[in-house]
Order: C-alpha cells, then structure tokens, then sequence
C-alpha cells in the first residue's frame, strides 16, 4: 500500500493509510513543500541541528504541530547517530530536542506505549520505518540509512516492543516510506560487500552496474527482514517514493551534495 499525499494550505505531507485507519495514531512524513515560503533551498527545513539557530525551523515545527493538532512540546527528538541503538520513550523524555534543549542521546530508533508523545525523526534518503501494534497500543520509529539496514535495526526495534511491550509481529503494521529507491542508491564493491555479507539473500536486493557500481534496494531488504520476524507481507506498506529522484518533493542529502534541510516522521499514540 502506497503512502498518501496530503496538502494543508500549501503544506504537503504523507499519510499510511494503514495506520489511518486503526484510529489510533497521528503521524506523517514531511516534505520540502510549503506554499508559505518563495521556494527557496530550506523551505520546510525541520533540521534538529538548526533549532537554536534558526527561527524558520522553529516556526516550521509550530505549523507542523497546527497542521497535526500535535502540541508543540510533544515533538520528542533523538540524536542520530546511524547507529541501532533503541531508546524507550516515557514520559520524562516528552519534549526533547525541541521544548526541551537536550536530545535523547545517540538513538536511531525510538519507542513506547505511552499517549501523546510524538516521536520524531529525521531524514534526507534515509529509510524511515513505522511501527504500529494495535492491540497492545505501542508504536515505533527507525531511522534506517544504510549502515542502520546493515544493522538491522527496524527488526531490532521491532523485537525490543515485543520485550517491552509484548507486542507480537503477526498483529503489527510496518510502514517503510519515502527514501532512496533502488533506482538510485549507488554503491562502490566495499559497500556491496558489507551486504553481501550480513543478508544470505542479498543478491536478490543487489544490481551490479556496467560502470562496476552496485544499485542496492533497502526498501526490499528491510521489508523482508520484517516478514522473516513474522508481520504478515499485506501489513506492510513500502512507499515507492524515491527521494532522490523527487528532490524537487523532497529533500535528498545525495541529490544536493549534502547541502539540504531534513524531513520529518511524526509518530504518537493518541
């Protein structure tokens, strides 16, 4: 199932229609578009990094909030890392990095069952994966680069709600949204190589190149890692937006040389 395209006086997000449809979440997926602003490079930048320096990033959180209905002070930041490391999410960590000054520190993936947290990570062609378990109403967010997927960290985090929270794969929906497609993440063999290595079955996920290159789908690659812990294939919802192809939707780190602003995935029980 596709993501949905949303638009909210000029501001355009994506919706998991899944995730719509259980009641239970407010979520989206940011883009770089906001009828509000002259077009320019940054123009729905949510960059955690310029919170402090930049007025527009902040006012751009308080739009996204109004656009949500998700109070300004329950956007919860993490500071990534490309790391797989979860962190559980209570409510003494409502508001990090954003009302609050201090992140939670070096986590790609974030969980937890408590209501009206808004768990919030960030991307510029990174995969980012929602997690939802309805029945026992816990929810959470990776932020799956390539070194991420490598480390498994969508079913990582997966297996830390089944701890935490009892939550059983057969009963979650999982959404993998916009991110560098298959199309276009270009990898040299050394890269390759790390895959080749950590999935049995990564030939599947893995194109060599005439130019000696290797393309690499990390949206196939995380998706079976879900199935194989056991989440039906029809919960699963893998946008088939390629940032990097659609950087004029999106922003894309490799599409603008690493001179761009950040989307958001927002995630919070209700």
């Amino acid at each position: 199932m596709e993501f949905k395209k949303n638009s909210d006086k000029g501001f355009i997000f994506y919706t998991i229609p899944s995730f719509e449809d259980t009641g239970l979440v407010k979520h989206c997926f940011t883009s770089r578009l906001n009828a509000d602003y002259d077009g320019t490079l940054n123009a729905f930048d949510l960059n955690p990094k310029k919170i402090n320096e930049s007025e527009q990033v902040i006012s751009n959180y308080k739009k996204l909030s109004s656009t949500l209905n998700i109070p300004f002070d329950s956007f919860t930041l993490s500071d990534q890392v490309h790391g797989d490391r979860v962190h559980i999410v209570t409510k003494a960590d409502k508001g990090k990095g954003l009302s609050k000054k201090s992140y939670i520190k070096n986590a790609d993936s974030l969980i937890t069952n408590e209501k009206n947290i808004a768990l919030t990570t960030f991307y510029a062609d990174c995969v980012p994966i929602y997690i939802l378990d309805p029945l026992n109403k816990a929810i959470g967010l990776a932020h799956a680069g390539w070194k991420g997927t490598v480390k498994k960290i969508g079913a990582k985090t997966l297996n830390k709600m089944t701890y935490q929270f009892g939550t059983n794969p057969a009963d979650c929906l999982v959404a993998i949204g916009p991110s560098i497609g298959p199309c276009c993440f270009e990898v040299g063999f050394e890269v390759a190589e790390i895959f080749i290595k950590n999935f049995t079955d990564s030939l599947s996920h893995i194109t060599k190149q005439e130019n000696h290159k290797y393309l690499v789908d990390l949206w196939s690659i995380n998706k079976k890692e879900f199935v194989k812990l056991g989440v039906p294939d029809k919960n699963i919802s893998v946008s088939s937006l390629c940032t990097l192809c659609n950087k004029e939707v999106f922003f894309s780190y490799r599409g603008e040389h690493g001179d761009t602003g950040r989307m958001a995935a927002v995630l919070m029980l209700t």
